[in-house]
């Protein structure tokens, strides 16, 4: 290099000022990679735009920090390079493809594992496993040219991997150029800590144990911790849980087989109508054949509805109308209550109403609080920590310091 000194050049393409749609390009040695390929959360389009800042040419791979379509979204638009994320994040969004209406993913790529250093070009990518709500999720360390950065993901300290920050923190990376941290909730009106995973289940138990018919649990299937606290809760209430073939589908593609899976007591697989004619589609008779062993139909929740959770989404309600599956059933929204402003959740409402179904939200979020991030950067010691995932980046100052805000777009020098 002529004697000057080694740097590092970082570029948020967009994520510094919003919440969703991550992309950040990490330059050294005249190579780069890209850190997340997010959707926007606002996005519409089914073809979102790429930013155009992106120098194609000097892109040695794009790194996935987990399956959340808010950081991978992008993926179809982008050239074809190495994609590197978890094995378990690879398998789910492969097993999602079939059931969604998605152009096709191309997923290819070197395996992010825990504390496992990755080269790629100058680049030494360590990923840490870290809690979050979506399952194989990855804050990563990013070394090159003497220079070290680190990428938050989206992470959170109240689920049941939390520990895994505890020990991020217990022994952090050192002497950090840069952090990159997500703050999500940091804008947001509630001040009180995010209820822990296990308060959820309890929270659940109580609604079942008052609830004569059916509990309808309106979640994410990719939220494993919400999957595991609904089914721990079934086995405290006597409740069979009830499953489709998409949720059977990503439960198995965890790899994990301490996560409840088709073939356990308790575990039902029903499929409604329209998910029969998308397996009939697509093809899918052989994972259908693979998690039939505990089938039941509709019908056979008529006969006790007492006796079943099943893990809702809109494609249920004319099966469950047509099998008169409904009298003393309740409706449990377990996500984010910002989607209750969606055209389709008010139309589950309306729905809801019309059958006289008492409704909960039971949910806490995936994202950590404003004491947690803030913990987790007194263990970290950045020299610089730049926002990014949260739409008051102003807010940062107020609670750190050695901040940075930029804007997207921006290149700047490490």
């Amino acid at each position: 290099m002529n004697g000057s000194m080694p740097f590092m050049k970082i570029c948020i393409h967009r994520g510094a000022k919003e919440i969703g749609g991550s992309c950040v390009q990490i330059e050294a040695c005249g190579e780069s990679i890209l850190i997340d390929a997010g959707m926007p959360l606002t996005g519409e389009s089914d073809s979102p735009p790429i930013p155009p800042t992106i120098d194609f040419e000097s892109l040695n791979g794009i790194v996935i920090s987990h399956p959340h379509q808010d950081h991978y979204g992008l993926l179809p638009w982008m050239p074809s390079l190495p994609v590197l994320m978890g094995d378990a994040a690879r398998r789910i969004l492969r097993a999602a493809a079939p059931f969604m209406r998605k152009p096709p993913l191309t997923l290819d790529g070197p395996s992010l594992v825990d504390r496992q250093t990755v080269s790629l070009g100058p680049f030494r990518i360590t990923p840490y496993l870290v809690d979050h709500s979506a399952y194989d999720s990855y804050a990563l360390l990013i070394e090159a040219d003497g220079k070290r950065l680190f990428y938050s993901g989206d992470i959170r300290m109240h689920g049941r991997k939390r520990k895994l920050i505890e020990q991020l923190m217990a022994i952090p990376p050192v002497q950090l150029d840069v952090l990159l941290l997500e703050g999500t909730t940091l804008g947001r009106a509630s001040s009180v800590a995010p209820e822990p995973e296990e308060a959820i289940e309890d929270e659940l138990v109580g609604i079942f144990r008052a609830t004569t018919g059916i509990a309808l649990v309106h979640v994410s299937a990719q939220n494993i911790d919400r999957l595991v606290s609904v089914f721990r809760a079934c086995l405290k209430t006597n409740r069979t849980l009830v499953v489709d073939l998409y949720t059977a589908e990503i439960l198995a593609a965890t790899g994990n087989r301490h996560i409840p899976q088709s073939d356990w007591n308790r575990i039902a697989l029903c499929i409604p109508q329209r998910q029969r004619l998308q397996i009939k589609k697509a093809g899918l008779f052989e994972a259908l054949e693979r998690h039939s062993r505990h089938r039941i139909y509709p019908k056979t929740i008529a006969k006790n509805p007492g006796g079943y959770a099943l893990i809702f989404r809109e494609l249920w309600m004319a099966d469950l109308e047509r099998a008169n599956c409904l009298d003393g059933a309740c409706l449990i929204h377990s996500q984010w209550d910002g989607y209750l402003k969606e055209d389709r959740l008010r139309d589950i409402d309306v729905w809801r109403q019309a059958h006289g179904m008492p409704f909960h939200q039971v949910h806490t979020s995936g994202h950590a609080s404003p004491d947690d991030l803030k913990r987790l950067v007194t263990a970290l010691k950045p020299k610089t920590l730049v926002p990014i995932h949260s739409d008051r980046p102003e807010s940062y100052r107020e609670l750190y310091s050695c901040v940075t805000t930029r804007s997207d777009g921006e290149w700047w020098r490490v």
